[in-house]
């Protein structure tokens, strides 16, 4: 016999009580206010299979409050998938237990977004909502035809990245994305009003979306709201009016419930109060067979669409989709070498790309209202747009933040692979998104242009002084700061081959010389190479990156004039640099040479390759506004500055 609505709802109550009072650590107020919107999702509406967790037409939750993260850990057990099992979920939030304290995409299938930061899973969400489409529009509804839908808590709609990231899904009117808001009124301080008094379903309409609400503890009215939304044409915010911890009887409906453990005596009586007359961490047989059978729902859909995809034409053009072939760009090289071109590197990105976007059906472009100035829009692309979802090139309009979530998103969903572009500096705006890319280990590519005083009139707002450095010190980001068309070519084939993480491109607005004139495999993927060696014996290392290796080079050719050997090395990409062997290394950054870096940057974080003995000359202070020739002449990035300098310190006076 079927277990009841009710004691379906409670068990994933009392796994929440349970998890977060073993671990004395942890948000139970969420599950449990949400328990029974979460057992109407699961039992009747979301399309998923857990024993194939990554089927291609499954239907994405995500939960973008994600400090309820045993709602999603009990849920997943409890339908059957493999993990967690009940004794992960009985180490909740310890060392080793997949059960992290919010929701990490890499630690266990069923988990599709790394969550915690408010709002960015409802932005992730979007960006999963806008692949679907895209792929639907692409192969039809016989192989993508799923949903979105997203649980998300006051706060996330607090969030400035939510109004961003509802913003450009009404405009594309996404109506496979439904948002259920737990409208608890509750935040850590207390009530929301303490902080906020806005109309959020006005807002939310005016965007373009579809409202509904209901109570979020009546089974029938979730179904309600639920059925209203999936007859709409729009996207849908589902306003839950729900208790945070209910069945709690001194702490429902207050913060107490929110960030902190019940207390052994108020779970003793929250069991009371629910009827849940069970130990710890059991679940009834009926329960547990029960929610069972809502796991097996999708068995049949899953096993249907198999049939389907064996028997598509495009068969093989869905499942390698998103596949990059090996040495994509190498003859796109070859030209280059025979017929060298002297453009800026944002250019010379937009050339690399023309080729990629021919060659990759699966890229998705876009720039957040800067297409003209990050170059890229290529020729055989077309808007993705409400009307033409086919397309491949989004307008994110000024929206940063939500762009890069959204770009997670879409890299999360599979099938696609989302660059986008902003100047540089705007970086700050969308660095919670970017290192999100790189703890979710997804591949997405910012194409960030204008990336130092070389921009020059548009002054120190504009000019990025320590982003590139700041950048680099995301964990699994690969940064590129490619000096001409090949490095940049380069640049592009890594990062589209990196499937395991985000890459960001620096570009130049200044048009720079091509260097690169040997033909060889690609360079770049050392990180670091010699890009020319010393004539006369060796006394000098000079490391430059970007725009200023044309200066190292032009500083090389004076030195050695003077009789001063020196190798210039071009470092492109220093997470790849670490990359390679010690030998390497050393070979590249011999010992036994004054090592010099030249960075039109901070050159905070240079000691770790010139040592504290050797030269680095970058930009420390805000820029400046005027043409950038003379800007480098004033922050002493020219040969005239630092050939003197490198002279006085090889004979030992003050430098």
């Amino acid at each position: 016999m079927a277990a009841s609505f009710t004691d379906c709802a409670n068990a994933i109550r009392a796994l929440a009580m349970d998890a977060v009072e073993a671990a004395n650590s942890g948000h139970p107020g969420m599950p449990m206010g949400m328990a029974d919107v979460a057992t109407v999702l699961f039992q009747r509406y979301l399309k998923f299979d857990p024993a194939a967790p990554k089927w291609a037409d499954r239907d994405r939750f995500v939960l973008s409050a994600g400090h309820g993260s045993m709602l999603l850990y009990s849920v997943l057990h409890l339908t059957g998938y493999a993990k967690p099992t009940l004794e992960d979920i009985k180490r909740f939030r310890q060392v080793g237990s997949p059960c992290a304290g919010h929701p990490e995409n890499f630690e266990m299938p069923g988990v599709e977004a790394t969550t915690g930061p408010l709002g960015q899973g409802l932005a992730m969400g979007v960006g999963m909502a806008m692949a679907e489409r895209h792929l639907n529009a692409v192969f039809g509804d016989d192989l993508v035809d799923h949903r979105t839908w997203v649980i998300a808590g006051d706060g996330c709609l607090m969030e400035g990245i939510n109004h961003e990231a509802i913003g450009l899904a009404g405009h594309l009117k996404l109506d496979r994305l439904i948002v259920l808001w737990d409208d608890n009124k509750i935040t850590i301080d207390g009530s929301v009003s303490l902080s906020s008094s806005e109309d959020i379903p006005a807002r939310y309409e005016a965007t373009g979306w579809h409202v509904v609400e209901c109570d979020g503890h009546d089974e029938l009215d979730i179904v309600a709201a639920i059925e209203e939304s999936l007859s709409d044409d729009r996207p849908s915010l589902i306003r839950c009016r729900t208790i945070i911890g209910k069945g709690s009887p001194n702490k429902q409906g207050t913060s107490k419930s929110h960030g902190s453990p019940l207390g052994k005596d108020e779970v003793t009586l929250a069991r009371e109060a629910l009827g849940w007359n069970h130990p710890a961490f059991e679940i009834p047989a009926d329960i547990r067979e029960t929610w069972l059978e809502a796991g097996k729902r999708g068995t049949q859909s899953h096993a249907d669409w198999a049939k389907r995809l064996e028997a598509h034409p495009d068969r093989i053009g869905f499942e390698g989709r998103d596949d990059v072939p090996a040495d994509l760009l190498r003859p796109y090289v070859e030209q280059l070498l025979a017929n060298p071109q002297k453009v800026a590197t944002r250019k010379a990105s937009e050339m690399a790309l023309e080729v990629v976007n021919a060659l990759v059906p699966a890229t998705i472009g876009g720039s957040a209202d800067l297409t003209g100035s990050n170059n890229t829009l290529t020729k055989n692309l077309h808007a993705l747009t409400a009307a033409t979802y086919d397309g491949r090139y989004v307008y994110y309009g000024i929206r940063e933040f939500g762009m890069a979530a959204a770009m997670n998103g879409m890299a999360l969903h599979g099938g696609v692979i989302p660059y986008g572009g902003t100047f540089l500096v705007f970086s700050d705006y969308m660095r919670a998104g970017i290192r999100l890319s790189a703890l979710q280990q997804a591949r997405v590519v910012y194409v960030m242009t204008h990336d130092s005083i070389g921009l020059g009139e548009d002054g120190p707002t504009h000019q990025p002084i320590e982003h590139v450095m700041s950048l680099r010190m995301i964990p699994n980001l690969h940064v590129y700061r490619p000096c001409d068309t090949v490095e940049t070519a380069e640049c592009w084939e890594l990062a589209l081959s990196n499937s395991d993480g985000p890459s960001l491109l620096a570009l130049s607005r200044q048009n720079l010389p091509q260097l690169r004139t040997e033909a060889a495999e690609n360079r770049t993927a050392r990180g670091a190479y010699a890009l020319r060696e010393a004539e006369a014996p060796r006394k000098v290392v000079l490391i430059a990156t970007g725009s200023e290796v044309e200066i190292a080079v032009a500083v090389r050719d004076e030195l050695e004039a003077q009789g001063v050997g020196a190798d210039v090395v071009s470092m492109p990409c220093w997470e790849r640099f670490e990359m390679q062997d010690a030998d390497y290394r050393r070979d590249i950054i011999p010992a036994d040479a004054l090592k010099v870096s030249i960075e039109a940057g901070s050159t905070f974080g240079w000691e770790r390759y010139t040592d504290i003995e050797g030269l680095r000359f970058g930009v420390d202070v805000f820029g400046a506004s005027g043409p950038y020739l003379g800007l480098y002449e004033q922050f002493g990035l020219t040969v005239g500055s630092i050939v003197p300098k490198i002279l006085a310190k090889l004979n030992g006076e003050q430098a």
